[in-house]
């Protein structure tokens, strides 16, 4: 039965990591948004014409996601409390996932100068305050899972995969947030977008490539 419920799991993360991986298609469709200086989020506000897909597939992401951490999570047993700890941060992300997507941007502030000046002024729905909320509460969970899950991997002897390339996508993920990070202070003072949108992308993509090692190290893992 444990084997069985790991393996569930690796299929929920999987599909999660694949739709959380929807934003590529701008690459085939034309969307309207530089993809190196806007928000992903951007991609499904209110006003954008393909908003309503981007936002399906960001609820389905993050309703996956929870169903694998809990689905890991029942699985866990006595893996020790890195393990434990992951698990819940990774449900914290996926639900945060879920939520996000429930909380759309009205407009494009990094396209759009009115919708900018709007938001500066206060001017825009309390939507754009949830979910400037919801997506820090994401990232935080996706990190800390990043970390514990790493870390139980490699202290614990297990999921193989995870603990050889985990470190090295931690480390990653926490450049892409930095830049992230200073590129959105950078906008809000005025300052330019500092590749915003690169960074954010980048972000997005290495969570997505994680929770895919993470369920391939589920699926070739032996039932103890």
């Amino acid at each position: 039965m444990p084997g069985k419920v790991t393996k569930a799991a690796a299929v929920l993360l999987g599909l999660g990591a694949l739709a959380y991986t929807s934003w590529l298609l701008e690459v085939l469709v034309r969307t309207g948004l530089d993809p190196i200086r806007t928000y992903v989020s951007e991609l499904a506000a209110a006003d954008q014409p393909l908003g309503g897909l981007f936002r399906a597939t960001d609820l389905a992401a993050g309703l996956l996601v929870l169903a694998g951490a809990l689905t890991g999570l029942a699985a866990t047993g006595r893996q020790g409390r890195w393990a434990l700890g992951g698990w819940i941060a990774l449900a914290v992300f996926g639900a945060a996932t879920a939520v996000d997507s429930r909380l759309p941007l009205s407009c494009a502030p990094t396209a759009d100068p009115e919708c900018a000046a709007r938001e500066t002024a206060g001017l825009v729905p309390a939507t754009h305050t949830a979910h400037a909320v919801s997506s820090s509460l994401a990232v935080t969970g996706a990190l800390a899972a990043m970390i514990a899950l790493t870390v139980a991997a490699r202290r614990y002897g297990r999921w193989r995969p995870l603990a050889r390339t985990g470190p090295a996508l931690v480390v990653l993920e926490l450049a892409a947030t930095a830049w992230t990070l200073a590129a959105v202070a950078a906008f809000e003072a005025g300052k330019g977008t500092w590749a915003l949108g690169a960074g954010q992308r980048l972000q997005v993509l290495l969570v997505a490539v994680w929770l895919a090692v993470l369920a391939a190290s589920l699926v070739r893992e032996r039932p103890r």
